[in-house]
């Protein structure tokens, strides 16, 4: 496949990058400052600023998907799904968060009384980002949230999929690594399953 991954030299991002060339894909990487991001066979790096869709739009030409592993309080996501819309591209693939996740019918992470006010802003554009993308009429989305831990770590390959529901373990931990997140999100792209849809990977 040919992926756009937005957002390639961050910590998401590297990760998402390591799992695809692993596969064999070919991905173009788009970031303000893309020279962060090593040179890698079937690696191709472009500087653009992804709020910006007149930058954004003609770097996404001809890919099978797009996936986007920005920040949310940093990230117009009006702009950057009209630039996604404007190429016709094929999917766009969404790294997104755990505070919209339920952990009760109708009660997200978020608005737990104990969620830390420092996660707040990220948590809320996270949650406005996937509203936004579940009133899109036409557009072939997938919003993958990781768990409520989310680093770097090993690369396991054992991990559970869920649906709009926080992931605990047995001893009540939701927790995922980033190189795991990273399996999830390139199965995901390779078999689609989730087409329109939010879901979640945890142990």
């Amino acid at each position: 496949m040919h992926i756009a991954l937005i957002g390639v030299s961050g910590r998401v991002g590297s990760r998402l990058l390591a799992e695809l060339l692993r596969r064999g894909h070919h991905v173009t990487g788009i970031a303000r400052n893309a020279a962060m991001v090593a040179a890698q066979p079937r690696l191709v790096l472009k500087n653009a600023d992804a709020n910006q869709p007149a930058q954004l739009a003609p770097l996404l030409e001809g890919h099978d998907a797009v996936v986007s592993a920005m920040k949310f309080a940093s990230t117009d996501a009006t702009a950057l799904i009209a630039a996604v819309k404007q190429v016709g591209a094929q999917r766009l693939a969404v790294v997104g968060g755990a505070g919209s996740l339920e952990v009760a019918p109708g009660q997200a992470l978020i608005d737990a009384p104990d969620f830390p006010a420092a996660y707040k802003p990220e948590a809320e554009a996270g949650r406005r980002f996937l509203d936004m993308l579940r009133k899109e009429p036409q557009l072939d989305w997938t919003f993958l949230s990781p768990s409520a831990e989310f680093a770097p770590g090993d690369r396991t390959g054992t991990f559970r999929l869920g649906g709009d529901r926080l992931l605990t373990d047995a001893n009540g931990r939701s927790w995922i690594s980033m190189e795991d997140f990273a399996i999830a999100m390139a199965d995901e792209l390779e078999t689609p399953r989730h087409s329109r849809q939010r879901f979640t990977v945890g142990y």
